[in-house]
């Protein structure tokens, strides 16, 4: 079943928006109201544009937000039809996005191949193995067949139990130290 939710989080390299000149010259409260935008814009895409609407929006002074709404936070921005959104968070959403179809379509694309194949090995009355290796070395067996072949060596354990006396190199050693 397909879920339809949207990323719950971007991911963010410090490094990069420190590095940002724009950033770097922005005070604390600039920095602040900036995050507050971007955070609303990634869960929400847009926040109001006018002062006094955005104020309200996140629920802060009039006097901060105009204060804070400087031409450096705005350079992160875009502003249309009375709206702020933030491109880098709306490419990397896009991005996630088409990773996703990418995903899904590769997964049906899987499925229908795995189908097919079910389809053909029933019509000549086979059983499909999904691992199959395409390799004719490897010997194909049935379900009640193993690969494994079963150990003639007894482990220390059973040696132990059954005669008291282990046959090792290791052990002929470290008995002759005692």
């Amino acid at each position: 079943m397909a879920q339809n939710r949207k990323p719950p989080a971007y991911q963010e390299y410090p490094a990069t928006m420190l590095a940002s000149r724009n950033f770097k010259l922005m005070n604390i409260a600039e920095r602040g109201l900036l995050y507050t935008i971007r955070l609303e814009c990634w869960e929400n895409k847009e926040v109001p544009a006018s002062v006094n609407q955005l104020a309200k929006y996140i629920g802060c002074d009039v006097s901060e937000v105009q204060g804070a709404l400087t031409n450096l936070v705005k350079t992160f921005l875009n502003e249309k039809d009375g709206l702020l959104t933030c491109p880098e968070l709306d490419d990397y959403r896009q991005h996630l996005e088409d990773r996703k179809s990418k995903q899904s379509a590769g997964g049906k694309n899987g499925a229908k191949i795995t189908n097919r194949n079910r389809k053909n090995a029933a019509k000549q009355g086979g059983v499909y193995l999904a691992n199959q290796t395409g390799n004719p070395q490897v010997p194909r067996r049935g379900d009640d067949e193993s690969l494994v072949k079963l150990s003639t060596v007894k482990s220390s354990q059973e040696q132990s139990l059954n005669n008291g006396y282990i046959e090792d190199e290791w052990v002929k050693d470290y008995e002759s130290i005692k």
